[in-house]
């Protein structure tokens, strides 16, 4: 994965095919905004699931975990919840008129998937409590972003970038 793109919104002029037409490197900010709902849907679901049946809640976390992990190693539209906004949800919304880079959005799926996994990992151990920390700190960011259009995982990338960029320097 790369760390070299600062976390932008790119306005398109554009209208017509060119002003829906994803480039390389870009997405519809609306994509991640609806992964988010449906990640923060999830999350929650794991925390009331935690409190009835801890195994229901792991297993969902995991699947949520490999959603994660799909969409920091494939980007945000190979992503399940990006295919589904792509080919379901997009076409039925007008075109675009931002857009946003890629490498931050596979960065916060990156930090989701890590909290994810501490999550399932504490499941598997017997130790629910830490499960629903984890889960509650992915959802808190999810809502965020969902809601407010504030991708936490997007506002740390620049510094995790930086401070790459400075250690393969020295």
């Amino acid at each position: 994965m790369s760390f070299d793109t600062q976390p932008t919104v790119v306005k398109t002029t554009a209208t017509g095919p060119a002003a829906t037409r994803p480039t390389v490197d870009q997405v519809d900010v609306r994509g991640p905004r609806f992964a988010a709902w449906i990640t923060t849907a999830v999350l929650a679901l794991v925390l009331v699931l935690s409190n009835v049946q801890t195994t229901a809640a792991a297993v969902v976390l995991a699947v949520q975990a490999v959603v994660f992990a799909v969409g920091a190693v494939s980007g945000p539209r190979r992503s399940p919840y990006g295919a589904l906004f792509a080919n379901i949800v997009a076409p039925r919304l007008g075109p675009t008129t931002e857009r946003e880079p890629t490498a931050p959005l596979k960065f916060a799926q990156l930090v989701g998937f890590a909290f994810a996994a501490v999550g399932v990992l504490a499941f598997a151990l017997g130790a629910p409590v830490v499960a629903a920390v984890a889960t509650g700190f992915a959802l808190f960011a999810a809502f965020l972003n969902a809601a407010f259009a504030f991708c936490l995982g997007c506002q740390i990338y620049p510094l995790v970038a930086r401070l790459r960029t400075q250690s393969a320097r020295a």
